[in-house]
Parts: C-alpha cells; structure tokens; sequence
C-alpha cells in the first residue's frame, strides 16, 4: 500500500518530514514515548542541535544563501522559494564534488542520482540558526521571514513604480545600490559573510566562522555543556564513546549543576533501557536472542535502576505530560516489585494508548524479523550530533586559511 498525505503548506510538509526523520534513522524510534524527557535533557545539554544535522557549516551556509536572495532583486514569494532551493542545491552539488564520500555532504546519496532532496538544510539548520542568534528575526519560521521579505520588497517595487523618488534621483540611485540592506541589518547576524562565499565554499569551517560558532554558543546557550566545551576547550571530548562514559571521570570536570542533570539523564536513561529490551522481547516473541541475553544481564537491577525521582526531572524539564507520568510510575512499580508479566502489559498498554492496537507492534508478535531490533537503546541526549559540530568549530579554530 502506498502512502501519502496531502501538502497543504510547506511548514505542514516540515512536520510530516521532521517525523519521517525519526523513522529513518537508527536508533531515534521512540515506541514508547519517552521523547518529552529524552528531547527535554537534550535540550538542555546541547540546544541547537538536531539528530539530522551532519556539519557545522550548514549553520553559515543557509543564512549566506538567505541574505544572498534577500538582497536580490527577487519580490515573489514562490520564486523567493525556488531561488532558495536552487541556491542550496548548488551549494550541495560544490560540496559533493570536493567530497564524493563525506556523509556530511546533505544531499549526496540523491545527488549522486542527479536529484536532489526533499529536506533542505534549511529547515534541517533553521531551529538552530535561530537558536544561536545568527536570525535575528525572533521566533519567526523560515516561511514567514520569506514572505516577510516578499512583502517588503513587493512595497518598495510598488513606491518606485508610483515614482515617489523621482524628484530625488541622486538619493535614489544611492537607495538603489543599497537595496535590502535595511533588511539584512534587521534580520542577520552574520559578520563572516562575502558575496564570494559559494564560490570558495568549503565543508570546513574557516577560522573566523569557528570563532563566531563558538561565541555564539558561548552567549546564547549559557550554563550548558555545549557552552561550557567551548569555554574549557575541551577539545578531547570528541574522543569520548558516548554519552554515558562521561562519567568515567570525565564528567567532573564540568559545575556542579550540569553534573547533577547528567547523572539524573543517565539514571532516566538506565531505567528506559530496560523497558526497551522487554519491548524487543515481547514483539519478537521472546526469539530475539540478543534481546533475551540483555534482559538476562539486567533483571538483577531492575529495583536498583527503578529507584528514580520522575517528579524531580519533570519540575527540572518543565514537563507536564501526565499521561507519560502514569506509564513511568507504573513501570517503575512493577520494576520495583520484580513483576515482569505486570511490566510486560505496562508496555503493551503504553504503545496501544500511542498508536491503537492496529499499528502497536506488541499486537503484532511473531511479525517481525527475529535479527532485527525496534525503538533503540540507551539514550545519548544527541551527543554523538553535538560532537561532530563541536569537532568541526575546534579545526576551524585551527585552520588558517581566512576566506577573503
């Protein structure tokens, strides 16, 4: 059967992608609904961030591309749209010629067959450009500043064709030469811009826009972790496996305050995990052997990692979901309680309030590959997404070759 949906707009199309996103990476299905807690702390240790953004660059290269078509002589909204699109394919195509095999390179696999994608870095980068202080524009989404800047430019086109300057021909030329950069002052944040950006464009950051990555972190994501990496340079943190191995002594480095969110993330993490094999051990049928050779490691903890304060990290994420409230405190009664069968309907009664009984898969048993695995592991918070964009800003930092 053939799905689809229809596009009433291209904001409702974001949406339907944004969760298309999710399906199609590893790791990010959330069959359980946990994702308010999970988004919660992730937000809170690196903001900005995503788990489909692949390069620090896309940060600069979606504002160049925007302040080029802003100041363009460009007024309708759907060809402001198209312009913007071709703009980032040709960024994508420069991109993928200078590096075939670098799955950072949005766009590679499709520009490999000559098309290009669905979801630009535009509305991949947006939330995060925002976030950073580079779109000056508040809270506006990408669709609205273009229609923002069609309206003006539209405004303009409309006084000079009334000839209300005609009198003033000297100042107009002047006017005339400066078109847009009223708006680009309103709008951008973006001292690392030249007219010349496409044509030297690199994946890597040069050491001006590492600088002013850096800074803005550093001023718009105060008393975070992402922050406090890039004010201690701690440029080894790159190196570190994943989320939990920072408290292998590497987590005291950090104020007392970001240690005791990421032990409370890791202890909502460890609880989580469990629920996760028992899913695989229900969908599967209890014949997914990597599923039962995990649980075998973890029933011995299971009252140990139940001893969790939800309240606390609710009250910490300013969460209010009750409903998610119930299923947590329910599982971790019937955890503590060593009643795993109590523990098994807790979760198949989880993902038929999520989904309906048609589409949960715990109503589904036997279906499924027994090799495979659904709805992922620990959590990590998008620290292996935050590690690559602060491992770009810390070799840009290095990098002496200045765009010109």
């Amino acid at each position: 059967m053939e799905l689809g949906w229809i596009d009433f707009s291209k904001k409702e199309r974001n949406k339907v992608l944004s969760v298309l996103d999710l399906l199609s990476e590893a790791g990010t299905l959330d069959e359980l609904g946990i994702a308010p807690i999970r988004d919660g702390y992730a937000n809170l240790f690196f903001p900005s961030t995503s788990t489909i953004q692949t390069k620090a660059k896309y940060f600069l290269c979606v504002p160049y591309a925007l302040r080029d078509i802003e100041r363009g002589e460009e007024a309708n909204f759907k060809r402001l749209l198209q312009a913007l699109s071709a703009k980032e394919e040709a960024c994508g195509k420069k991109l993928f010629l200078e590096n075939p095999k670098s799955d950072g390179v949005i766009g590679r696999r499709a520009l490999v067959n000559k098309s290009w994608v669905k979801r630009a870095p535009s509305d991949i980068y947006w939330a995060g450009i925002r976030r950073l202080g580079i779109f000056l524009g508040g809270n506006m989404s990408l669709s609205e500043y273009l229609r923002y800047i069609s309206s003006k430019k539209q405004e303009k086109n409309s006084l000079l064709r009334l000839g209300n300057r005609n009198d003033q021909k000297e100042e107009s030329e002047k006017d005339d030469g400066d078109a847009g950069k009223d708006l680009y002052i309103r709008f951008w944040n973006l001292p690392t811009y030249t007219k010349e950006w496409l044509d030297t464009l690199s994946i890597d950051l040069t050491k001006a826009e590492a600088l002013f990555l850096k800074q803005q972190i550093l001023s718009h994501c105060k008393g975070s972790m992402y922050a406090y990496i890039m004010q201690e340079n701690m440029q080894d943190i790159v190196d570190v496996k994943n989320f939990g191995e920072l408290k292998g002594g590497y987590i005291g480095k950090f104020p007392a305050d970001i240690q005791a969110d990421y032990y409370n993330a890791i202890a909502f993490s460890e609880f989580v995990y469990p629920l996760r094999v028992l899913y695989n051990i229900i969908v599967f049928d209890g014949k997914n052997q990597e599923a039962n050779d995990e649980w075998d490691k973890l029933q011995k903890d299971l009252s140990r990692v139940a001893d969790i304060d939800f309240a606390s990290i609710y009250r910490r994420l300013g969460i209010s979901n009750i409903t998610l409230l119930r299923f947590l405190q329910t599982a971790q009664e019937k955890m503590k309680n060593g009643d795993i069968e109590g523990l098994k309907e807790t979760i198949i009664r989880r993902e038929v309030q999520l989904k309906g009984e048609s589409r949960a898969k715990t109503k589904h048993v036997g279906e499924f590959v027994n090799s495979t695995w659904i709805g992922g592991r620990r959590l990590d918070y998008r620290f292996p997404d935050a590690q690559t964009i602060i491992k770009d800003i810390f070799e840009g930092e290095k990098n002496c070759a200045e765009s010109k």
